[in-house]
């Protein structure tokens, strides 16, 4: 069967919509817990990029596509994720220079 005709089993994207449900309820329940701090958006970004994994994996049909697509679609958001994390490194350490000296 040709790539173009293949079909997946309905029990595949049950269990994944089961599994975003499980992990959306985890989610709210931390909310419902009260979380707080680091811990609080830890776990909700921790769930929030589990269920876009799936997501983007199953449904989008990503699992199953060449790398270099594959690559062309996560690779740039991974990028812009590593340079953000440089600015706010650069940044804390401008804003600990500038405290430092101009007091």
């Amino acid at each position: 069967m040709s790539p173009a005709g293949q079909q997946h089993p309905i029990s595949l994207y049950l269990k994944v919509w089961g599994l975003l449900f499980v992990l959306s309820t985890m989610s709210y329940l931390v909310d419902y817990f009260h979380f707080q701090g680091y811990l609080r958006w830890g776990l909700i970004l921790f769930f929030m990029l589990l269920k876009a994994g799936l997501i983007v994996g199953v449904f989008m049909h990503m699992a199953w596509e060449r790398l270099a697509l594959v690559c062309a679609v996560l690779l740039p958001p991974l990028a812009v994720l590593v340079l953000v994390g440089l600015m706010a490194a650069e940044a804390d350490h401008t804003f600990l220079t500038r405290l430092f000296f101009f007091r």
